[in-house]
C-alpha cells in the first residue's frame, strides 16, 4: 500500500488594503461616548471598519461571514449598527464588544436601504427584490413583508407621529404605507425617472425627493383625518425661492389619511442624478450629491426665516473634492458646526466642517484617510525573501506592508506597475511599468533611485535569475531583454554606491510577451506570447528549443516547478495545462477556473501550484497527480496576482475589490474525498434553500406577506424539530411498554436505558427535550421552520405545548409558536376530532398563564416607578433625563445674564 499524499489547508487570516467598500455607505458612530463626528463606519468587502478619523486608525473590525456588506445604519441610541449584505441577510453589531447577536434573513439579494424607527424598536429594509420587510428588534423575528415596488427600493422614511412608512424606488414611484393595517393607502407618481433619494423636514411636515434629474422636489404634507395641517403650506412664501412646476402633481380621487402637494422644486449645480440626500438629526441641515466631484449643503430654514431671507437662495456652500464621492454622512453639532463623511470612489474617506453659522461659509477639509490603501487596483505583489515584508503597487503608488502587522512601511509614488520584485537583500525594489519603464526604489530612504526606459511598449512580466546577479523583463515591443545588477556612484552624494540595472542582451520574437520566466537551474527561459503559444529558448545561447502550443486564447501566467521539470500554464481560455520541460509534452489540461486564469504560480520546493482568476477564486492544484486540492474564497472581484512566500507558509492576493488579502498555512491536513464531500453537501444545501417558497393554506398573496425567507438554516431546524419529536415518541413508546410489563409482571421493574441524548442534555425527559431544540432556533427563523414542518408533528407538538404551558414553561415562546401553528394548519386542526380537547384545554390554560404573566409585569413596573420616583425625591436626581439638552440649556441661560450684565455695565 503507497503512502498517501498529504496536503496541508490554507486559510485566510486578513483583510487589508482596502479603506472603504465602493458598494456600502458612510456611516458616523459613536463609540463608548466618545466624541460625535469622530469615528466612521465605512463597508470593507465582508467587513465594517471603524475607524477614527482624528488619528487615521482602525479602531474597530465588525467581522462579516461571506457576503458584501451594501449599507450601514447606525441605531438612535447609538450603541448598534445594522448592517445589510449582499445576500440579503441583515446583522445587527454591538459597537461595545463588536458581536453579533442578532441577524434576519428575509431578502433574495442585496440589501439597498436599512431605516430604525425613533424608539430603535423596529428595523425596516429595502432591497434590490423590490421588497419592504418590517422586523421587530426585541422579538427577534420579521412582522411582515410590504410588496408594490417594481424596482430595486432606494430609499425607506417613518413618520412617527402616525405610525407610517415612505418608500421610493428606481420604478419612479413613492408609496405611502399605513404599518397598522400593512397596506399602500398612496402611491406619488409625480416623478418621471428613478428617485434616488428623500428626507423628511420641518417636523415631518415637508418631503424632499431627488430622483435622475437636477430638480429637488419638495411636497408639503397635510393630515387629513383630524382635520388640521401638521405644518400649514408655505406655497405663497417660498413661490419666489422655489421654482413653482405643477407639471406631475399626484391627483387622487379621494385623500386618505393625509395629502401630499407639490411645493416646487429647487435647482441643484450639478446636472446628474442624486446618489445620496442626506440630513442631520434634527434635519436643520440638507447635503446632497451627485455623480460628480460637488458636494452640496442647504440649510433648512424656519418659516421666520425663510420670510426674512426670502429674496435669498437657500444654498450655503459647496465643497469640491479631488475624487467623485459614493456616499456620505452629515452631522451638525451643538455649536453650529456641521461634519460631513464623503467616502470617494478610490478607497478614501474624507471629512470636512462647515460653520453653518458664518455668512458665506467655506467648508474646511479636517481628515484624510489614504495610508492604508492604494487609489486604484493592486496589479503586482512581491514577498520579501525574509518572509516579513509585502510589496504592493498600483497605478500611483508602491507600499510595502509588514505582514505580521500589517501597517505599512513606506509609501512611494510610481508609474502605473504591472510586475514588481524585491532585489536580493531587500533593501531596493524595482517596478516594471505600463510605459514600459523599470523604476528602481531605496526602502531605506523611500526614494526613487533611477527610471530606465527599457520596452517601447507595456512591460508585462519580470523575473529575477536563479543567481540573483540581474532579471529578464518582457514586453508588448515584442522583446525580452536581460539585465545585470551594477553598483554605480551616486552623483548626488558622490560618495556612496546605488544599484542600477545593465542592458546586456536582446531577443527579438515575432508576438508580444505577457510572461516570462527563468527554469530554477538557469538552462531554461519560458516566453508567453500574443499567438497562445509558449517558446522554451536555452539561456546560454538564446537558441530554440522547444514550443507549448494548445491554449485556445493567449496564456497570461506560468512558472516552473523548482526542480526545473515541469511548467504550468494559465490561459485567458480558462484552462491550466501542466508540460514536461524534456519534451515539451502536455501531461494534462484541468478546466481550472469559470473567467480568465490570471495568476499561477508553484508552492516553493514542491509541485504544488495556486491560480487565481477573473471569477473571484484562488484554487490550489497538485500538478504531479492533476488534481484539485482547495479553493479559496474571499474576494468579491476579480483576482488581479498573487504571491507565495518564500517558505510556502504566506499567500498574498489583489483583487478589484481594492482589497489585500492574507492566506496561512495551517497544520489541519485536507483529505480530497472529505472535501469533494463537502463541496458536494454544499451545493445540494445551497439547491435546497433556493426551491420554492412555502405557502401559507388559505391565504392569498396582496400587498403584506411574511417576513422570513426560506433558508438552509430553516430547513435544518425543521429537521431537528422533527428528530426530537421522533425521539420523543420513541421515548414514549419505551415508557408505555414499560408500564404495561410491570402491570402484567405485577411488581415494580428497573426502568428502560435513557437515550443517550437525554443524558448528555442533563438526563432531562422527551418533552423537555423538545422545548430545549426549539429554543435553539433562532427567533427569526422561528416562523419559517415551524412553516415547513410536516402536519404528522403538529398534533404531537399541541399536545407537548399544553404541557409546557401547564407547568409555565417558555410561555411566551410557546404561545408563539401555538398561535402560528393554528394559523398555518387550521382547516386540519379544527376538522380533528382528536385534537378538539388538546385545543380547549390550551385555550383555558395559555389565558389564564398570559393573565398572571400580565399581572406580575404590571406589578414590577409599577414596583420600579415607585422606586424612581422615591430615589428622585431623596437625592434630587432625575433618571432617563437628556443631559445634553439640560447642559445646553444651561449654557444659554448663563450666556444671557452673561449679555445682561455686560448691558448694565
Amino acid at each position: 500500500m503507497g503512502l498517501t499524499k498529504q496536503y496541508l489547508r490554507y486559510v485566510a487570516s486578513a483583510v487589508f488594503g482596502v479603506i472603504g467598500n465602493q458598494k456600502a455607505n458612510i456611516a458616523f458612530v459613536t463609540l463608548r461616548g466618545g466624541e460625535k463626528g469622530r469615528y466612521v463606519a465605512v463597508g470593507a468587502c465582508e467587513h465594517v471598519f471603524i475607524w477614527d478619523v482624528r488619528k487615521a486608525e482602525k479602531v474597530l473590525i465588525l467581522e462579516g461571514k461571506k457576503h458584501e456588506v451594501t449599507y450601514l445604519c447606525p441605531s438612535p441610541d447609538g450603541v448598534h449598527i445594522a448592517v445589510g449584505y449582499e445576500d440579503g441577510g441583515v446583522r445587527i453589531f454591538s459597537l461595545l464588544n463588536g458581536e453579533s447577536n442578532i441577524s434576519f434573513s428575509g431578502h433574495k439579494s442585496a440589501v439597498s436601504v436599512i431605516r430604525y424607527d425613533a424608539l430603535g424598536a423596529r428595523l425596516v429594509t429595502g432591497s434590490r427584490d423590490t421588497d419592504v420587510i418590517v422586523w421587530d428588534i426585541i422579538n427577534e423575528c420579521g412582522l411582515y413583508r410590504l410588496k408594490g415596488h417594481k424596482d430595486a427600493i432606494t430609499q425607506i422614511l417613518f413618520l412617527e407621529s402616525k405610525n407610517l412608512l415612505i418608500t421610493s424606488s428606481k420604478d419612479s414611484f413613492v408609496k405611502w404605507w399605513d404599518l397598522d393595517t400593512q397596506h399602500c393607502f398612496k402611491t406619488m407618481v409625480g416623478h418621471r425617472t428613478e428617485v434616488w433619494g428623500m428626507v423628511l423636514l420641518n417636523q415631518e411636515s415637508r418631503l424632499i425627493t431627488g430622483s435622475a434629474d437636477s430638480e429637488l422636489r419638495a411636497w408639503d404634507i397635510q393630515y387629513i383625518e383630524e382635520g388640521k395641517e401638521v405644518g400649514e403650506p408655505q406655497e405663497k412664501k417660498v413661490r419666489t425661492l422655489l421654482e413653482d412646476d405643477e407639471e406631475g402633481l399626484d391627483e387622487e380621487p379621494e385623500e386618505r389619511i393625509l395629502s401630499c402637494k407639490k411645493a416646487g422644486s429647487v435647482l441643484r449645480e450639478a446636472r446628474d442624478r442624486v446618489v445620496s440626500l442626506v440630513t442631520d438629526a434634527k434635519a436643520k441641515v440638507l447635503a446632497c450629491h451627485g455623480l460628480d466631484a460637488t458636494l452640496e449643503v442647504f440649510t433648512v430654514l424656519s418659516e421666520e426665516e425663510v420670510q426674512k431671507k426670502m429674496d435669498r437662495k437657500l444654498k450655503k456652500a459647496k465643497k469640491k473634492t479631488k475624487s467623485e464621492s459614493i456616499s456620505m454622512d452629515c452631522l451638525l453639532v451643538p455649536n453650529g458646526e456641521m461634519k460631513v463623511a464623503l467616502l470617494l470612489q478610490n478607497n478614501t474617506v474624507e471629512t470636512y466642517t462647515l460653520k453653518t453659522s458664518e455668512k458665506n461659509p467655506t467648508g474646511t477639509k479636517t481628515s484624510r484617510l489614504t495610508l492604508g490603501g492604494h487609489r486604484t487596483d493592486v496589479r503586482t505583489l512581491a514577498f520579501s525573501s525574509d518572509n516579513i515584508a509585502i510589496l504592493s503597487a498600483s497605478g500611483e503608488t508602491v507600499k510595502v506592508w509588514n505582514r505580521s502587522t500589517l501597517q505599512v512601511i513606506r509609501t512611494m509614488g510610481c508609474e502605473y506597475a504591472l510586475c514588481s520584485l524585491f532585489v536580493p537583500g531587500d533593501r531596493q525594489i524595482i517596478l516594471g511599468t505600463k510605459s514600459g519603464k523599470i523604476q528602481i526604489f531605496d526602502l531605506a530612504s523611500g526614494s526613487l533611485l533611477e527610471t530606465t526606459d527599457a520596452h517601447d511598449g507595456a512591460l508585462w512580466s519580470m523575473c529575477l535569475s536563479p543567481d540573483q546577479r540581474g532579471i529578464v523583463t518582457g514586453g508588448a515591443d515584442k522583446t525580452v531583454k536581460f539585465w545585470d545588477f551594477e553598483l554605480i556612484k551616486d552623483r548626488d552624494s558622490g560618495k556612496s554606491k546605488r544599484l542600477t540595472v545593465k542592458h546586456t542582451r536582446t531577443l527579438q520574437l515575432d508576438e508580444d510577451v505577457l510572461c516570462v520566466r527563468y527554469s530554477p537551474d538557469q538552462r531554461l527561459l519560458a516566453v508567453s506570447l500574443l499567438d497562445c503559444t509558449v517558446k522554451i529558448f536555452y539561456t546560454d545561447t538564446l537558441k530554440f528549443f522547444l514550443s507549448l502550443y494548445g491554449h485556445k486564447l493567449p496564456v497570461l501566467c506560468l512558472d516552473i516547478s523548482h526542480d526545473s521539470a515541469l511548467i504550468a500554464t494559465g490561459s485567458a481560455d480558462r484552462n491550466v495545462k501542466i508540460w514536461g520541460l524534456d519534451f515539451g509534452d502536455c501531461h494534462r489540461s484541468m478546466f481550472a477556473h469559470d473567467d480568465s486564469v490570471m495568476f499561477l504560480q508553484f508552492v516553493p520546493k514542491t509541485h504544488l501550484f495556486f491560480t487565481a482568476g477573473k471569477d473571484r477564486k484562488i484554487k490550489q492544484w497538485d500538478a504531479d497527480k492533476f488534481e484539485h486540492i482547495q479553493t479559496l474564497e474571499g474576494h468579491h472581484r476579480e483576482v488581479w496576482c498573487l504571491a507565495i512566500s518564500p517558505n510556502g507558509d504566506h499567500i498574498v492576493s489583489s483583487s478589484h475589490d481594492k482589497s489585500l488579502r492574507l492566506w496561512e498555512r495551517t497544520r489541519e491536513p485536507i483529505i480530497l474525498e472529505e472535501e469533494k464531500e463537502m463541496e458536494r453537501e454544499a451545493e445540494f444545501e445551497e439547491s435546497l434553500a433556493k426551491g420554492d417558497e412555502p405557502v401559507v393554506p388559505g391565504e392569498t398573496k396582496g400587498e403584506a406577506e411574511p417576513a422570513g425567507k426560506k433558508t438552509i438554516e430553516t430547513v435544518k431546524a425543521a429537521e431537528q424539530i422533527m428528530e426530537a419529536i421522533e425521539l420523543y415518541r420513541e421515548e414514549s413508546e419505551k415508557l408505555e411498554e414499560h408500564r404495561a410489563t410491570c402491570k402484567a409482571a405485577g411488581k415494580e421493574l428497573p426502568p428502560p436505558k435513557m437515550n443517550p441524548i437525554l443524558v448528555a442534555f442533563g438526563n432531562i425527559s422527551p418533552s423537555r427535550y423538545v422545548l430545549e431544540v426549539i429554543k435553539k432556533v433562532r427567533s427569526s427563523e422561528l416562523e419559517v421552520s415551524l412553516l415547513v414542518l410536516p402536519f404528522p408533528y403538529v398534533p404531537d407538538l399541541l399536545k407537548l405545548f399544553n404541557g409546557y404551558v401547564q407547568q409555565g414553561l417558555e410561555v411566551e415562546l410557546v404561545c408563539r409558536c401555538l398561535f402560528f401553528l393554528l394559523r398555518v394548519h387550521f382547516g386540519q386542526i379544527t376538522s380533528n376530532q382528536m385534537l378538539l380537547s388538546v385545543i380547549d384545554e390550551l385555550r383555558t390554560n395559555t389565558i389564564s398563564k398570559v393573565r398572571e404573566i400580565r399581572d406580575v409585569l404590571g406589578f414590577n413596573s409599577a414596583g420600579l416607578q415607585f422606586l424612581q420616583r422615591e430615589i428622585e425625591s431623596k437625592e434630587d436626581v432625575m433618571f432617563f433625563a437628556d443631559a445634553t439638552d439640560r447642559f445646553e440649556e444651561k449654557k444659554r441661560k448663563r450666556r444671557k445674564r452673561e449679555r445682561a450684565v455686560l448691558t448694565v455695565t
